[in-house]
């Protein structure tokens, strides 16, 4: 097989080394199995260069899921609830699956609607950048969630987030602006107010003086 992927035809091995060499380029076994094996010509180190950068490209798009476990206690305090729902929406943002686990001790066992409360408020927490993919469901003395990312929804947020902030940039801007003409007016009418006073004196002079 030639370099522009034109079949040449069966030719002798010194024949296809030379052909080879004729154009610069190299003499490539790619399929050995075949009777009689095939054969390339190309240049080896551009296809070698070409695949490693396939490779590369083909692992960068390629996601890494981990399947990340945050603990939360019935009876968590508020500080420590919000600690430890920011590290959930990080690991949501960074496209990481997240399994919330819930532990009972005592007596909370019996009281199962203590924990679906907490995992509702971290479900509600972080709706911007996930959704729950496993609902809770009891394991012994546990209670546990599995959220995944929600690409829809972060790209939502932040659409919104920058219209946010657009809205604010707009609003700065016509209070810049506001403040700035208020100004010039101030000064105009201080203007004004110091030609009439000059003009006044001018008057009182020319009086002064016909007198």
């Amino acid at each position: 097989m030639g370099h522009d992927g034109q079949q040449i035809g069966i030719k002798p091995l010194p024949d296809a080394l030379a052909l080879a060499r004729d154009l610069d380029l190299d003499l490539v076994e790619v399929a050995a199995q075949a009777n009689p094996p095939v054969c390339r010509i190309m240049d080896y180190g551009k296809y070698k260069y070409e695949a490693a950068q396939k490779a590369k490209e083909s692992r960068r798009k390629t996601t890494n899921v981990v399947i990340k476990e945050m603990k939360y206690r019935p009876k968590i305090g508020v500080g420590d609830f919000d600690t430890k729902t920011r590290k959930v929406e990080h690991f949501l943002t960074e496209g990481h699956k997240v399994k919330v686990t819930l532990t009972f001790r005592g007596r909370e066992v019996a009281h199962p609607e203590l924990g679906r409360k907490i995992l509702q408020q971290v479900e509600a927490a972080v709706k911007d950048v996930g959704r729950v993919e496993i609902f809770p469901r009891i394991d012994g003395r546990n209670m546990t969630m599995v959220l995944a990312p929600d690409k829809k929804a972060q790209a939502a947020a932040a659409k919104a987030a920058a219209a946010s902030l657009a809205e604010a940039d707009l609003l700065a801007l016509d209070e810049t602006v506001s403040e700035a003409t208020e100004a010039t007016e101030a000064t105009e009418a201080t203007e004004t107010t110091e030609t009439t006073e000059a003009t006044e004196t001018t008057e009182t002079d020319s009086e002064t003086n016909a007198t």
